[in-house]
């Protein structure tokens, strides 16, 4: 096995080593994803409308159960699968930007995910809006030659498209929604409604071509609805759809906590993490309680929750009475990397620094973004960080030892405490917080159009989970961009969770 970027600065995909085999499978011309165009900003604008005028997707989500349901979808929304008690299964998260980070990713993932019997992807698997006519060249074409079935919640930006797209593509081609019902002016609702961005009408050609791309009999997955519960082997596989803001609606609430009974061992996947970043974000349900409210319920036999959104990978080993349930952060599967090195030094529900993981590594995501923001701001001399100065500086930050050893010996200039600083490093406080830059949501929107997250190394990921009887193996897997972790992907983290604890 290849080293990780634990190991070497060459497993980090630092080095001018040679450049993967992904770019033969993108589409002739890519169109690169630009959050400073406006025409892109006003079809985003669903979330900023719900924030401000209230929230829709509740009864938009309602209306695509009830019309599934007419079609004759389970009423328990449970997918029961054939496994052998011994199986594997693929989560990929935030996949759909349609570009060299996305693609970057493929050739890795298949080398992995061999043998396993399907893949789930979590949350946002189309960038930006979930556009229907996007889903040729940001699921169909890079995911062609994976075997086996393909199942999905939506995130946020698949729903700024009120869902249309996500629920052609994997509910049995639903078809469109009736017109809401009209509110009435001056009210919240009728602003809303106002300034609601609407589905665009399909291209049905293109739609259909692109299809074909994954028209084998054994490719195919059809869904009961964006949340479901797949029953395969020992285990039962929980996906929750968070909607534009990261909350449930509280019919799903009722049917979460129905699907949540009994003793089978339970894996939650969210478009939401209920830890992230070393907070603790349970997910309200609509009504009273939460999410994390069923995952702790010892009745419910949960082991771990899976969420997206967060472009990374993160891991907290949360002691719930005396079990642990692995949280995991898993978004990093072709979007714009977030950064890990602004997440301070872990202390959150008993889990400390010790227990904590995450890809990139903090020092990894430092030079990383030292690197945009020199190009960015043509002040590349001042900006610039070595690997080895990131990791320096973060364990000088955090007050723990660098997590990978540095080759030689390392001085942390004043320069490099101050771009560390200005990059939010630790977000320890200090006098010149307030000079901090934009290194996540903010900066992704400004500055990642044509910079060099388009070459490697890109610091993506995904996951693969080993089920038996007895426990699941769950192991994150890196992508770099780079050929040699094309043919032999790194293993950034390993966790084996047991089920007999479980039950």
């Amino acid at each position: 096995m290849s080293d990780s970027s634990r190991d070497t600065v060459e497993g980090a995909g630092w080095t001018d080593a040679e450049r993967g085999t992904y770019g033969r499978l993108m589409p002739g011309r890519v169109e690169k994803l630009s959050w400073l165009n406006p025409r892109t900003l006003w079809a985003a604008r669903n979330g900023v409308a719900a924030s401000w005028f209230g929230d829709p997707t509740g009864q938009t989500r309602s209306r695509w159960v009830a019309q599934r349901a007419a079609a004759g979808a389970p009423a328990d929304k449970v997918i029961r699968r054939t496994e052998a008690d011994r199986f594997s299964f693929m989560v990929i998260g935030d996949t759909g930007e349609g570009g060299e980070s996305q693609y970057a990713v493929v050739p890795g993932f298949l080398k992995a995910s061999q043998g396993t019997s399907f893949a789930v992807l979590a949350s946002d698997v189309i960038y930006p809006v979930g556009c229907t006519d996007d889903y040729g060249r940001k699921f169909f074409q890079p995911y062609r030659d994976y075997p086996a079935p393909i199942y999905a919640i939506p995130g946020n930006h698949d729903w700024y498209e009120d869902l249309g797209g996500f629920m052609r593509v994997f509910c049995d081609d639903a078809p469109p929604l009736p017109p809401a019902p009209r509110h009435r002016p001056p009210g919240r609702a009728w602003w809303r409604a106002l300034l609601w961005h609407r589905p665009r009408p399909a291209d049905e050609q293109r739609l259909a071509e692109a299809r074909k791309l994954r028209s084998a009999p054994g490719q195919q997955a059809v869904q009961p609805g964006p949340y479901w519960a797949i029953d395969a082997g020992p285990v039962r596989i929980v996906g929750i759809d968070t909607g534009l803001l990261g909350t449930l609606d509280a019919e799903q609430g009722a049917w979460l906590r129905e699907v949540s009974q009994g003793p089978r061992p339970k894996i939650l996947v969210t478009g939401s993490p209920l830890y992230v970043d070393g907070e603790h974000h349970p997910c309200a349900i609509e009504g009273g309680g939460t999410v994390d409210d069923i995952v702790r319920d010892p009745a419910h036999h949960y082991v771990a929750a899976i969420g997206g959104d967060i472009h990374n990978y993160q891991r907290y080993p949360v002691d719930v009475d005396g079990r642990t349930v692995q949280y995991v952060v898993s978004g990093g599967g072709g979007a714009f990397m977030h950064a890990t090195h602004t997440i301070a030094r872990v202390s959150v529900a008993g889990v400390t620094e010790s227990d904590f993981r995450c890809y990139p590594l903090r020092g990894d995501s430092l030079a990383f973004y030292s690197a945009l923001y020199g190009r960015r701001l043509r002040l590349r001399r001042f900006f610039t960080l070595t690997e080895a100065e990131g990791m320096a500086v973060i364990a000088e930050r955090l007050g723990m030892p660098p997590t990978r050893a540095p080759g030689g010996p390392v001085r942390v200039t004043r320069r490099v405490r101050l771009v560390a600083s200005l990059l939010g490093a630790g977000r320890r406080p200090d006098r010149r917080a307030r000079l901090r830059l934009p290194v996540r949501k903010i900066y992704t929107r400004l500055f990642s159009p044509g910079s060099v997250t388009y070459s490697p190394p890109f610091f993506k990921s995904f996951l693969r989970l080993d089920v038996t009887p007895e426990e699941v193996r769950l192991r994150c897997f890196a992508a770099t961009g780079n050929r040699a972790q094309e043919v032999d992907p790194p293993v950034e983290d390993e966790v084996v969770i047991p089920l007999t604890a479980a039950v």
